[in-house]
């Protein structure tokens, strides 16, 4: 089976750089998967878990948006946020779900009369919890209300 290069950087570190079969991919528009030899696409990312498959394994990563660039030979993503699966901890999760709701806030209040921006944010919580609740973190063990 044919590699392509796999790199995820974030704001505050590269957090892979490896040979890979495949790298799934929470795209704005529904998850894909990106074999070598892909079509040159640009997507968005959505809150999610990322897969990369090298060497027999497989690792995860939790992105929170950002935007990845694939071409036949390779998957480079820059992310908003981003961390290896093993670092997102319920305290972890919990942080970043009570940022998203102070997001969610300060939308609404600014924007009262125009829903794009506030929609936005509140679609950012449901993608978060959606994600915890699949890696298996709870979004009801705190007052998140």
């Amino acid at each position: 089976m044919a590699n392509l290069q796999f790199d995820l950087v974030s704001p505050e570190r590269r957090l892979a750089s490896v040979e890979t079969t495949e790298v799934m991919i929470p795209g704005a528009d529904g998850d894909m998967t990106v074999m070598a030899g892909h079509a040159p696409t640009i997507t968005t990312l959505r809150p999610g878990i990322m897969r990369v498959s090298h060497g027999g394994t497989t690792e995860e990563y939790v992105v929170l948006g950002g935007f990845a660039e694939i071409s036949a030979t390779g998957v480079s993503v820059l992310a908003e946020q981003a961390l290896h699966r093993d670092e997102m901890t319920q305290e972890v999760y919990e942080k970043l779900i009570a940022e998203a709701k102070e997001l969610y806030k300060k939308k609404e209040e600014e924007f009262v009369n125009e829903p794009g921006p506030v929609d936005d944010a509140a679609k950012l919580i449901a993608d978060m919890v959606a994600m915890g609740s699949h890696i298996g973190l709870d979004s009801e063990r705190s007052n998140f209300g």
